[in-house]
């Protein structure tokens, strides 16, 4: 299948595991399959695979949000906050991954779309069902969030801040 491997890429990110994500991708090509006589020729076979597959995740959502809610029996690790030194290599890929993780759904569903898989906005509003002033709006606060979960914030709190810079007012 030509846009597999997008796709899965892409539903790795919005589904809970890899497994969900596998799955999802799955019902997305049987879906497409079955409705390919609804494909017009001549448009983009990616965005309606696309669009396919997150109108099948939104319905997954909805049978989850009507079921039984699940709760882990272990405590989940809380995640290490942000390094204060300059990303570099792999790290650099885990600190992402983990800034995208925790970005909202929408957010992270729209950015995922236009910067890595290089959709123009208007074609993720169609594939998303959005307003293109909606979807210009998400990116921006998805890569605004982004920018901020990625910048190492500043070591010394506040306060102690205050006290060095009247210390040094103080020694000169």
């Amino acid at each position: 299948m030509p846009h597999a491997r997008s796709l899965l890429r892409v539903a790795r990110r919005v589904a809970s595991d890899a497994s969900s994500a596998e799955d999802l991708v799955q019902e997305t090509l049987l879906r497409a399959w079955k409705g390919f006589d609804q494909f017009e020729t001549g448009t983009n076979a990616r965005a309606w695979l696309f669009r396919i597959m997150f109108n099948a995740f939104y319905a997954q959502g909805r049978k989850r949000r009507s079921g039984p809610v699940l709760v882990p029996l272990e405590h989940a690790e809380p995640e290490p906050e942000p390094s204060t030194r300059p990303l570099s290599g792999w790290t650099d890929a885990v600190s992402v991954s983990r800034a995208l993780n925790r970005l909202s759904e929408e957010h992270r569903a729209v950015l995922l779309l236009g910067v890595v898989e290089g959709f123009k906005c208007r074609e993720i509003a169609e594939i998303l069902s959005l307003p293109i002033g909606t979807v210009m709006s998400r990116l921006s606060r998805a890569r605004q969030a982004l920018r901020e979960q990625l910048q190492a914030p500043d070591p010394r709190p506040q306060e102690s801040r205050a006290r060095a810079a009247c210390a040094e007012r103080e020694a000169s």
